[in-house]
């Protein structure tokens, strides 16, 4: 059973970079069909989708968000990493990463969350 958990400081500071990791248990990151993806949820909204990173390391990222979003991966460790830069505090909210499978491109594994809180 897979396992994703999000870590990262839960307050950052407008203008600064937001760094969060997503650590990976009970699977690997390079395993075939299989795309790591960071979504977030800001306070009375809706999910968003930030992008993801595929198995071989390819990259996608959402529209909105795409200037500002750096995922990359870490194999030795089995992570992957999100970095979003110039914060804003409409960047608050609780940040998830998950896995999907390619053959049904829906994410079907969570990791509880993590809140962010973007002030000065």
């Amino acid at each position: 059973q897979v396992q994703l958990q999000e870590s990262g400081p839960g307050l950052v500071s407008p203008s600064q970079t937001l760094s969060l990791t997503c650590t990976v248990s009970g699977g690997s990151i390079t395993t075939k069909t299989y795309y790591w993806g960071w979504i977030r949820q800001p306070p009375g909204k809706g999910l968003e989708w930030i992008g993801h990173i595929g198995y071989s390391g390819s990259v996608l990222y959402g529209p909105s968000l795409k200037s500002r979003t750096s995922i990359s991966r870490d194999m030795s460790k089995n992570q992957f990493t999100l970095q979003l830069t110039s914060v804003s505090p409409e960047d608050t909210a609780i940040y998830y990463c998950a896995r999907m499978n390619d053959g049904t491109s829906t994410y079907s594994d969570w990791g509880q969350g993590t809140q962010v809180t973007v002030s000065s």
